[in-house]
């Protein structure tokens, strides 16, 4: 038991240092290719429980344009495939989203995204995502993203998000 806790209080030291590190980039990236950042896509992630080898929550995301215009609904799921031990009761998930020139059309953003996730959450926690894909490949969502959420959870995982317009 003391080796767990060991671990997994390395594993959110590590977590949060890369959150940490993460941080001052994470709004301030020029995006895929030198896009141009055309808002933020701010989900919350249902709760759960991981069954050892995966898990599927449910999302339901905001797009939020930068400057003026009007918010987009998407409605989604989060699938893991790997270790993820435990349970969340709520999450939150925010991306930057990038386009190759200054504009957004309604529901740009559906599709699937893949990549992966390290999580670790003994009551608050916190996890990193690295996701890429989309529908067209033209509008992107930010790279590299933090995910917080409350919980007892641990996961290392595969990890696919796909997302619906639910305008």
């Amino acid at each position: 038991m003391k080796l767990h806790l060991a671990a997994s209080a390395a594993l959110i030291a590590a977590t949060a240092s890369f959150a940490h590190a993460a941080d001052a980039p994470l709004y301030r990236d020029a995006g895929p290719s030198g896009g141009v950042r055309i808002g933020v896509l701010d989900c919350q992630i249902g709760g759960g429980i991981g069954y050892v080898l995966g898990s599927a929550k449910e999302l339901d995301c905001v797009f939020k344009p930068s400057g003026r215009g009007v918010s987009d609904n998407y409605a989604g799921t989060i699938r893991k495939l790997g270790v993820d031990l435990g349970f969340t009761t709520r999450g939150r998930l925010v991306w930057a989203v990038f386009a190759p020139t200054a504009g957004y059309h309604s529901g740009s953003l559906g599709g699937r995204y893949r990549g992966a996730t390290v999580e670790a959450t003994a009551g608050v926690g916190v996890g990193a995502n690295v996701m890429v894909g989309g529908t067209t490949g033209s509008v992107h969502l930010q790279l590299v993203s933090v995910t917080g959420q409350t919980g007892l959870n641990l996961a290392a995982t595969g990890t696919s998000v796909t997302l619906t317009a639910a305008n």
